[in-house]
């Protein structure tokens, strides 16, 4: 395996990876020869997604593992569901899709995961974590005749979820095949010549037609069936740790080198044709191949785009400012908080706080359901928990926010980060739902910074508030508004702040970080502006105010319209008889595009012209109109 020290300037020869399109012409190849191919496909993922951007280290060190899947098993008819996704890109390379690699993550370009409307090869759409094996699972009672494999890595079996699924696969002894991507260090000891040995030995076709035909000759003996399964499960367990997946149904080997190509191409041949739920555990390293992601795989765990030229701001990241917030808090005696994250303490700036302050400091894994119910419990005797989350995650733990948070009015703050659009990772990351589904919530208080000053006001009125409260800011960096971190201002709950009043008859209220874009909307019109900060409780004496004396009232966030802010206003306007006055500014009932931040807002039609546009036309605004035009 050749080891690569620095990013190709140029695109690398590689005249094997050359004629292989698709798995069919793989399977032509000798397993000399998938060396080769091996070392050609790495050297062309670390130039490919150095010019793309999007996630690297995954991929790299699942390059031998994906070889062999689509070597043994006849895909695309075999189903194999890679769990996330972060390491799919080798998958998409050699099943048709290499030209169109560069495009990942752009506007029109390939998906970031995988997606069933891209390939055919894609057996399952993926994006969050820890659902492969429910979905081979499904696959597998719908169509037992074929063969199905998930592909799972260490940090998404930490969610409920995995073991859920695997409890149901063993019960029902399904034909399935979890594999087990552990790129962690804890278990080190096990990888090497020895556990190799065993995993050989174990995945061999006398070790298990010897263990199969045991269990068959012993099913009318149920004591001595019980004794033999107990005494086989414990002897492997004094060697591996497969104790626990042995004892939910599953026949597990390994651990073994997942960067050995002989070794997997023969311990899969033999687990094709075994039948019943069998679990294959892999130790592998992130970013192989590529010595400075196999010394640093959390730098790069994904990579930016490599471009001549970038756009700059001014503006802090929203995560910074959430990260110094949290260590001011600390730094003031506030001894009381405590912060969780459910394994996003890097993405979400609390790297600082948790090397300051580790024992106010709590990262729970890929468990957003067990974060929140955590919190609650902290809640509940006193503590004041700050439960650092982003948007689309948060959606996996709204039964416990409703059910253990909002249901027992618990002062927990939900510090909701990557709200509204996020870019590259495409739909399965979008932050635009969380006010529809938050709004509905009793007892919840929802506020929305159009700045990084007011962030860090809503992130102290939120902690100060009695109840549970959420602060949604967006993704990347505000517009540069200076951060008064030695103020304990606090914004009076469900108060908006008025930008700007004439004696006009349109009214601009603007949610969140949509206010730049509100501006420009109301000097065109020459309006009324107004921040609104709070989708919940609204200004409602506000709102009444503006409704008495203007005709138009527009919204405008950055969030779906359906259910959204906009949608509350129309529902407090309806009392007043005022519906009519309204337009709501929005996200469209649609899943957004791939593509950046700005190619989502243009898509849905967020911008300046797009909105003058439609205002001209809807409100009859005649000299808008002649504006529009003459842009």
């Amino acid at each position: 395996m050749k080891t690569f020290f620095e990013i190709p300037k140029n695109l690398p020869e590689t005249p094997l990876l050359d004629s292989v399109n698709y798995p069919s012409e793989l399977r032509k190849l000798s397993k000399q020869e998938l060396k080769q191919l091996a070392d050609e496909l790495r050297e062309f993922l670390i130039y490919s997604v150095s010019k793309s951007g999007g996630h690297f280290g995954a991929g790299l060190g699942v390059i031998e593992l994906t070889l062999a899947l689509h070597y043994v098993f006849n895909t695309p008819e075999d189903n194999l569901v890679w769990d996330v996704g972060h390491q799919s890109y080798p998958h998409k390379i050699i099943t048709g899709r290499k030209d169109a690699i560069s495009s990942i993550r752009s506007k029109g370009g390939l998906h970031p995961f995988t997606n069933i409307e891209e390939s055919n090869y894609d057996a399952f759409g993926a994006g969050h974590s820890s659902t492969s094996i429910s979905a081979v699972l499904g696959m597998a009672v719908a169509q037992p005749e074929k063969q199905h494999i998930a592909i799972i890595g260490d940090g998404a079996m930490t969610a409920g979820m995995a073991y859920e699924a695997l409890a149901h696969a063993g019960s029902i002894e399904s034909n399935v095949l979890v594999i087990l991507n552990d790129n962690s260090m804890s278990i080190s000891k096990n990888t090497g010549g020895f556990s190799n040995y065993l995993a050989k030995i174990w995945a061999s076709r006398f070790y298990t037609s010897i263990r199969e035909g045991g269990k068959t000759a012993l099913r009318f003996i149920p004591s001595a069936k019980n004794f033999a399964k107990r005494a086989e499960t414990h002897f492997k367990g004094m060697f591996t740790p497969g104790t626990l997946f042995e004892e939910l149904g599953f026949n597990y080997i390994g651990p073994m080198d997942g960067h050995n190509l002989n070794e997997m191409l023969r311990t899969l041949e033999t687990l094709k044709k075994v039948k019943g739920p069998k679990f294959l555990h892999l130790i592998t390293k992130k970013g192989k191949g590529f010595a400075p992601a196999e010394e640093n795989p959390i730098g790069f765990h994904a990579l930016n785009k490599i471009e001549n030229s970038k756009e700059k701001t001014n503006g802090k990241k929203y995560s910074q400012v959430f990260g110094e917030w949290l260590c001011k808090q600390l730094d003031e005696g506030k001894d009381d908080l405590i912060a969780i994250t459910p394994a996003m303490s890097e993405g979400s700036g609390m790297n600082d706080f948790a090397e300051k302050y580790p024992n106010n400091f709590y990262d729970v894994a890929i468990a957003e359901q067990h974060s929140m119910t955590f919190a609650a419990g902290l809640a509940k005797e006193g503590k004041k928990p700050i439960l650092a989350i982003y948007s689309t995650f948060l959606q996996r733990a709204y039964d416990q926010l409703i059910h253990d948070v909002a249901l027992q009015k618990l002062d927990v703050t939900l510090a909701i980060d990557r709200a509204g659009f996020v870019g590259g990772d495409g739909a399965t990351h979008a932050g635009i739902f969380d006010v529809a589904f938050l709004r509905c919530i009793p007892n919840m208080v929802i506020m929305s910074p159009s700045d990084e000053n007011e962030c860090w006001k809503m992130l102290s009125t939120g902690f100060n508030y009695s109840g549970p409260a959420a602060i949604r800011y967006p993704r990347g960096e505000g517009p540069g508004a200076d951060v008064i971190a030695n103020s304990n201002e606090l914004i009076e709950i469900g108060k908006a702040k008025i930008i700007n009043e004439n004696n006009s008859d349109i009214v601009v209220m603007s949610f969140g970080n949509m206010l730049g874009l509100a501006e420009e909307i109301s000097e065109e019109l020459n309006c009324s502006l107004v921040d609104m900060r709070f989708i919940k409780p609204l200004d409602e004496e506000l709102i009444e105010n503006f409704a008495s004396k203007c005709k138009n009232i527009i919204t405008i966030e950055e969030n779906t319209v359906s259910g959204g802010a906009g949608s509350a206003v129309n529902e407090f306007l309806s009392t007043l008889n005022a519906s009519d006055k309204l337009k709501i500014i929005g996200v469209p009932d649609e899943f957004p595009i791939v593509g950046d931040q700005r190619d989502q807002r243009e898509a849905a039609g967020l911008t300046k012209e797009t909105i003058l546009k439609k205002l001209s036309t809807e409100l009859n605004l005649k000299n808008i109109d002649k504006k529009v035009s003459a842009q």
